[in-house]
């Protein structure tokens, strides 16, 4: 990756790329429904994705009123019990704030301080700024700042969310890496002039050959070695 003395501030995308999203939510339904089987559980959890995914994106589309996460998050976990015929209200409502017990990756505490000694690094994520406070606190994650979709009122990959964390960083967009373990994340960020670079995570969504990217790496560690250089 050329011109790393170049770069002033880096940004993290959060969910998925930090932390385990899909084995949060995943762990989460299994421990609300205890005797599904393991096809099923995957089932749910991918229900209850869907309709987070889906519902972020009618709120970007202009096709509903900007909600925060957590407000997506108890209307998937109530799909979730309805279709699980979960009834205990202290269930659900353990079940809706999975969102905030997700495990980051082996790398992404240690990995993280090491970048932070060295640049100033911001996460810029769709969770609401609720479930940063408690997601990070309980993974060990260490920001100079994190910056919600609560901050802009909708989510990415609407570019009003990239410029938010650009005006906060306040430097010239070529100055600024976006981390992502999401190819939409690292298209949208490159639209709005950013460096990008792709780490891989088992539940992320890799750029395809046609994507440019500054740089991609198998591990956050691999990315705070070549940043280091």
């Amino acid at each position: 990756m050329q011109g790393m003395d170049e770069l002033e501030a880096v940004v993290f995308d959060v969910l998925g790329t930090l932390v385990d999203e899909p084995g949060g939510i995943r762990s989460a339904v299994g421990e609300a429904a205890p005797g599904a089987g393991d096809d099923r559980v995957s089932q749910l959890a991918v229900l209850w994705q869907r309709h987070v995914e889906n519902e972020q994106r009618r709120i970007v589309a202009g096709e509903r009123a900007y909600v925060g996460s957590a407000v997506l998050d108890r209307e998937a976990a109530e799909r979730v019990a309805g279709d699980a015929d979960l009834v205990a209200a202290a269930v659900v409502d353990r079940l809706a704030l999975a969102g905030r017990r997700l495990r980051p990756w082996a790398d992404s505490a240690t990995a993280l301080a090491r970048i932070a000694s060295a640049l100033p690094i911001v996460g810029l994520s769709n969770a609401d700024r609720s479930t940063l406070l408690w997601l990070s606190a309980r993974a060990g994650l260490r920001w100079h700042q994190v910056l919600s979709a609560d901050d802009v009122g909708t989510y990415k990959p609407a570019a009003q969310v990239y410029r938010a964390a650009l005006d906060v960083v306040g430097c010239e967009p070529e100055r600024v890496l976006m981390v992502a373990a999401h190819a939409w994340d690292l298209r949208a960020a490159r639209t709005a002039g950013m460096r990008t670079a792709y780490v891989a995570r088992p539940v992320g969504d890799p750029p395809a050959e046609s994507d440019v990217v500054d740089g991609r790496f198998a591990s956050l560690d691999d990315l705070a070695a070549a940043l280091a250089r």
